[in-house]
């Protein structure tokens, strides 16, 4: 009986250690840093107007790239600007703290 239960109960263990990797393997998938990602956001970051639903969420995705984005000539403006930290905080966004 003792056989029994450990030749059921090993591929199951190995079956949910094999699941539980490839869940965690694709929760922690770096995020892809792409500005045109954050086009959502562009009237609220130019406006002043509030941030829709999807300028929310593709803020807090891209939340690791936003020093990227502060150090790159092209983008720093709109990012660094009070209209944008005012999105991130209408968006509950952590306003990035970048070392220089």
């Amino acid at each position: 009986m003792k056989k029994l239960l450990a030749v059921i109960a090993l591929p199951l263990l190995v079956l949910a250690l094999v699941v539980g990797v490839t869940q965690s393997a694709e929760e922690e998938k770096p995020t892809k840093c792409d500005p045109s990602q954050l086009l959502p956001c562009l009237k609220s970051i130019t406006y002043g107007i509030p941030p829709p639903p999807t300028c929310c969420s593709k803020l807090k995705e891209q939340k690791s790239c936003m020093c990227g984005y502060i150090k790159n000539p092209k983008f720093a403006k709109y990012v660094k600007s009070p209209n944008a930290k005012k999105t991130m905080k209408a968006c509950h966004a952590p306003i990035p703290k970048c070392k220089h």
